[in-house]
């Protein structure tokens, strides 16, 4: 499958001692792990081979690793390759192997991060210490980024580095990470492969009612728990209006050439539910969203609370954040306060240029069926720090899936996992892009 077999076979290895560090990101300094053991443990595999990593602590343990890898022409920018090695928790009861043991199953890597996303970090890994035991030089130079904290907005990680260490990434006018360049089956031996050109922003927020606070027992009309629910229920089955955005339809067109189904841009969401268990992505790219995640109100069961609030998970379109705050205003009036814990905005980028016909030439190159599609990302990545930079970021960290396999539903969810030969697939694909890129 490639001509690198020490990267294919070591791969494997990289990606299960990765897994095997616990990087759970909690969202609170104090009970997040890890990730200073991962960054010293990349660090290592870096210098091993000849490369200079720094690591760089944005707050005790929540560490990143840098490194460049000087490309054979200075005179052309750079490219950021970026990986982020923290990983949301994981209940092991609820799991059928530890989510941190890296076990191999069924031709999978089984673990929290397999695919979120310590298999990107192992293919890099793998790529780059071959390139460099046998001397192949990158046609620019490769800044490589192995970052923490991207699963609770990257401000210890990504955005950190770009407030206060922009010049690492001097010269870096395009970048790729995640979530992108997996396979959707389409039938026919063709395969759809996803390239991540746009991703929601990002507009987590607090409301907050405030009311009379009372004795539980007594008749109580301006109770801050019940303005806060009704503002919650409100929020929660409210359905924002569809807006068809530049890169859906340019998904949706595409895609429904090589499935074989008819797209009416009047009705996207009826081709939408076409497309099988990757629906539940790009249907969420159709609308602004807004999903209650938490509640937090009073301090003793016979107390009525003079506050009560809620955190709102919501996603905005690109350039469409003030319209979604806009709209949540309407939605809970005028006597709840929303105050924005996150926001960074949305992304969006053409699917044309020198580095995407580098990736479509990889994938075809090594899977023939590949038909690759731009799409926009429902969540959010680290691209929205580097965009700040002025880089151009995609989504490209490719994998060849099993037909049967629900790849979305693997992202935080339980007995996530990753096929063993689509590490080794991804791990030719992305050398091929890089020699190309």
């Amino acid at each position: 499958m490639t001509s690198h077999p020490l990267a294919v076979d070591e791969v494997v290895d990289i990606c299960r001692d990765l897994i095997r560090i616990d990087t759970t990101n909690t969202g609170d300094n104090d009970t997040s792990a890890g990730e200073r053991a991962a960054a010293e443990y990349v660090a290592g595999l870096l210098s091993e081979v000849g490369l200079e990593p720094r690591i760089i602590e944005s707050a005790p343990g929540r560490a990143s690793v840098i490194a460049r890898f000087e490309g054979s022409d200075p005179t052309r920018p750079a490219l950021l390759v970026h990986a982020h090695l923290d990983v949301v928790p994981a209940d092991a009861s609820e799991w059928s192997v530890h989510p941190f043991s890296g076990e191999i199953k069924d031709g999978y890597v089984w673990g929290r991060g397999a695919v979120d996303m310590k298999d990107f970090n192992a293919m890099l890994l793998a790529v780059v210490r071959q390139w460099k035991r046998e001397g192949v030089v990158p046609p620019r130079d490769l800044v490589l980024a192995f970052l923490a904290d991207e699963e609770a907005g990257s401000m210890y990680g990504s955005q950190f580095l770009v407030d206060e260490h922009a010049d690492l990434f001097e010269g870096c006018t395009e970048a790729v990470g995640e979530v992108g360049g997996f396979s959707v089956d389409a039938g026919n031996d063709l395969r759809l492969y996803l390239i991540e050109t746009a991703e929601k922003g990002l507009d987590w927020l607090k409301i907050t009612a405030s009311g009379r606070p009372g004795h539980g027992s007594m008749i109580h009309h301006d109770n801050a728990v019940v303005a806060l629910t009704e503002a919650v229920t409100k929020i929660g089955r409210h359905e924002f209006p569809v807006t068809l955005t530049p890169t859906v339809r340019d998904f949706l067109e595409r895609s429904s050439e090589v499935l074989g189904f008819d797209f009416d841009p009047a009705d996207p969401e009826a081709a939408i539910a076409k497309l099988g268990p990757v629906a539940r992505v790009i249907g969420a790219t159709l609308r602004n969203t807004a999903n209650p995640t938490r509640l937090d109100a009073g301090y003793k069961d016979n107390v009525i609370p003079g506050r009560a609030s809620a955190t709102i998970d919501c996603r905005s379109l690109p350039g469409r954040s003030e319209e979604l705050e806009a709209q949540l205003r309407a939605i809970v009036g005028p006597d709840i306060d929303i105050e924005y814990i996150h926001r960074q905005p949305g992304l969006e980028t053409s699917f044309d240029g020198d580095l995407v016909e580098a990736m479509g030439a990889a994938l075809r190159a090594v899977d023939p069926g590949a038909r690759p599609v731009p799409y926009m990302l429902s969540g959010g990545t680290d691209a929205k720090a580097f965009a700040r930079l002025g880089i151009r970021c995609f989504g490209f960290a490719p994998l060849r899936l099993p037909a049967d396999l629900d790849f979305t539903a693997l992202f935080h969810g339980i007995d996530e996992r990753v096929p063993v030969d689509g590490l080794k697939f991804g791990v030719d694909v992305l050398d091929r892009f890089l020699r190309a890129s």
